[in-house]
């Protein structure tokens, strides 16, 4: 029983994923006709994209190149470019993880 409990669960979770994706792709392209906006906007599938791809894999770039500065910082303030550092190794990082729009490649 608990085996059928499982599996049902699983189905339904699968399922319910399923669905919520469905309806993105055209709930964007309406909205997008709605308000006019056209020419340079990202599609639909590049913001699903960005949103279910990029974003998680540049959230771990972050922290790994987070890392890698705090591991480079005695290097850094000995040579005189911790401002160097930190702009490429953390602020552009952050930056293109939380600040950019989404779907913007």
């Amino acid at each position: 029983m608990r085996l059928f409990q499982k599996k049902l669960l699983s189905y339904g979770l699968a399922l319910a994923i399923a669905l919520a994706g469905v309806g993105l792709p055209g709930a964007a392209a309406a909205a997008e006709s709605y308000s006019g906006l056209g020419g340079n906007q990202p599609s639909a599938g590049s913001m699903v994209a960005d949103l279910i791809l990029v974003r998680p894999a540049s959230l771990i770039g972050t922290v790994v190149t987070t890392a890698v500065f705090v591991a480079s910082l005695p290097f850094s303030l000995l040579g005189g470019n911790v401002h160097e550092a930190v702009e490429e190794l953390v602020i552009r990082p952050v930056e293109y993880t939380f600040v950019r729009p989404l779907g913007d490649l």
